[in-house]
């Protein structure tokens, strides 16, 4: 293995999470910091919490609902372009 090329390894690097948890794990970083980590991730708590970056959530909502109330268009059978 060659010297010198990896970076320095931190047994103990702290995680501090945006809800206040912090836990330590191994890293590269000394410091690390999260929005989400197991204990207010909504997958690991069972709580149905939307985290919602710009409002994507609720522009899903109204492409959803505007496409429930609009009807769908009869297909017309296509013409060929091929002459017989």
């Amino acid at each position: 293995m060659k010297k010198d090329i990896h970076p320095k390894y931190y047994p103990k690097s702290k995680v501090h999470c945006a809800c206040g948890a912090g836990f330590e794990v191994g890293s590269t970083k000394e410091v690390i910091e999260t929005e989400v980590c197991g204990k207010c991730h909504p997958f690991y708590t069972g709580k149905d919490k939307i985290i919602d970056t710009a409002g994507r959530v609720d522009k899903f909502k109204k492409r959803l609902a505007k496409k429930a109330t609009v009807k769908p268009k009869e297909k017309k059978p296509r013409k060929s372009n091929i002459k017989k």
